[in-house]
């Protein structure tokens, strides 16, 4: 299922008994993340919230803003237009497995599979509704023109009553009248924190999208915030090496399988658009920007376009209370300048919030990880399971499962991992035998505390560090430790016979289920 706007799918939010509608002013300053950080602690993630009448400074933003919206399994499921995340991890590891047939039934699932990967290449098409308002920042040195920032045409959209708004063709949008939230009290300022940014390779021309958040430094200028090891960074130092100006696009809303691609941990060089197209089974319809070559989706809530300029300084850029739990503190990144911002007539604001878990993140993130767990047992066929728990913020807890046959193969595991892009990122590795649950925390710790010496079955070793993460002596440098927490086998240093596991016997457990009733409404009869 494809969403033709973030509204459309809001409005299933709603229909689905997912979303709570907020009709008093709230502000966009601390309020809303109060408000929203209470609903991704309740159990199961809460609810999303649409917040009708956000304010600006104390003044009403002319646009809706709805946050969590992808933060519980139900949301996740929907976004992604499947009845569960694990009804697409599905999908997609058969697409792993797939096979030359060798029958005629096989021929045709093929086929199909096929036919499915035909909507994964995005078209280029010349208008689309995030062109229904459009306001170019370099025609105001030739003085304001009101065609430019007024409707040119009104696509239909999803029907979604929001309360009264202002009207958007009276004024420019500009970065100081989008509900961009102040979410901590101590952050430098507004930042963008759901943002799809578009970079290309000016070597190859290969597209990426990524999600790095944006700090408003005032209506024309934002910080840029690409870390040291993400793709857009890379794009954006070939760039600095000639001294040519670095075309950007940042994109809101859309279909809200955009925003989950831009998080994927895709492989540089692949399309997240690919991946996008391929999940919503129909062509993603790209258009290009009114200012540089860049092309974003057609569909998409709000566009800002712009560019870095390498022969600039760098600018101060945070603090930023994040998902580390923790403040990021300042450091020097890019300026991005704003040439034009164009967006739907009818655009709803995405946001969300980071900080102390559980967050809205973590269900991204574990959604990530189910989705890519084929790829993972492409390169080593023997793991089971992998989760990161929420305590983890994202990557710096894992833990996997292992079908292991051979001495020292949890060690395989972890420097395969850690070697595997964003995974590098991971602080702690927690391998255990293929019968754990590794989503259930508790049962992964009885076996690191029962199965491990700390020193025979411990290792630390060198690498990349978060940007992120306050913890490290330096700046993107840090350690890793890895446990092995498996049985352990003749040649791992264990000398003595492994003892087997408490377990009651099946008769028994037969018989007894049948004197209590599992309800336990019933007491045995002696």
């Amino acid at each position: 299922m494809a969403f033709e706007s973030f509204r459309a799918f809001v409005a299933a939010l709603e229909r689905s008994g997912e979303l709570l509608r907020i009709t008093q002013p709230i502000a966009t300053e601390l309020e809303i993340t109060e408000l929203a950080d209470r609903q991704m602690k309740s159990p199961g993630g809460g609810k999303a919230l649409l917040i009708e009448k956000p304010t600006v400074n104390g003044q009403p933003s002319p646009f809706p803003l709805a946050i969590n919206t992808m933060g519980s399994w139900e949301r996740m499921a929907l976004s992604l237009g499947a009845s569960s995340v694990d009804d697409v991890a599905a999908e997609l590891s058969s697409l792993m497995k797939a096979k030359p047939p060798t029958t005629l039934r096989e021929a045709v699932k093929l086929l199909g599979t096929a036919l499915d990967l035909r909507h994964a290449k995005p078209k280029l098409v010349k208008d689309g509704p995030c062109k229904e308002v459009i306001h170019r920042f370099e025609d105001e040195k030739r003085g304001r023109r009101e065609e430019d920032f007024s409707p040119r045409r009104v696509f239909p959209s999803s029907p979604l009553p929001v309360g009264q708004q202002a009207p958007v063709g009276q004024m420019p949008p500009t970065l100081l009248t989008l509900p961009i939230l102040k979410c901590w009290p101590l952050d430098a300022g507004r930042f963008i924190t759901l943002p799809c940014v578009v970079t290309k390779d000016p070597d190859t021309g290969e597209r990426n999208v990524g999600m790095y958040r944006i700090q408003i430094y005032d209506d024309r200028t934002t910080g840029m915030h690409w870390q040291l090891q993400k793709v857009g960074a890379r794009h954006g130092r070939r760039y600095y090496e000639t001294g040519t100006r670095m075309p950007v696009a940042i994109f809101l809303g859309g279909d809200p399988v955009f925003t989950f691609a831009a998080t994927a941990p895709l492989p540089d060089g692949l399309d997240e658009f690919l991946l996008a197209g391929y999940l919503r089974k129909r062509s993603i319809e790209l258009i290009k920007c009114e200012t540089n070559n860049l092309e974003v989706p057609a569909n998409a809530d709000f566009v800002i376009e712009g560019y870095v300029d390498p022969k600039e300084p760098l600018r101060e850029e945070g603090p930023f209370g994040d998902h580390t739990g923790y403040y990021t503190l300042p450091e020097p990144y890019p300026v991005f300048h704003v040439t034009a911002i164009t967006h739907r007539r009818d655009a709803v604001y995405p946001a969300t919030i980071v900080g102390m878990p559980p967050m809205e993140d973590f269900y991204i993130g574990s959604a990530s990880v189910k989705l890519f767990l084929p790829i993972f047992k492409m390169n080593f066929p023997e793991i089971v399971d992998i989760a990161l728990p929420a305590e983890g913020v994202f990557h710096n807890l894992v833990f996997v499962s292992i079908k292991k046959s051979y001495p020292m193969q949890a060690y395989k595991i972890m420097h395969g991992l850690w070697g595997m892009g964003q995974m590098m990122f991971t602080k702690y590795i927690v391998v255990v035998d293929d019968d754990v649950n590794v989503h259930n925390t508790s049962e992964v710790l009885f076996r690191l505390c029962a199965n491990t010496d700390p020193q025979r079955d411990s290792i630390f070793t060198k690498g990349p560090a978060d940007v992120l993460d306050h913890a490290t002596s330096e700046i993107a440098i840090g350690t890793k430790l890895g446990i092995d927490a498996t049985k352990k086998l003749a040649g791992e240093g264990f000398k003595r016979p492994w003892p087997p596991r408490i377990k009651m016997d099946e008769a028994v457990k037969a018989k007894v289920a049948q004197l209590f009733q599992r309800d336990g409404s019933r007491a045995p009869s002696f």
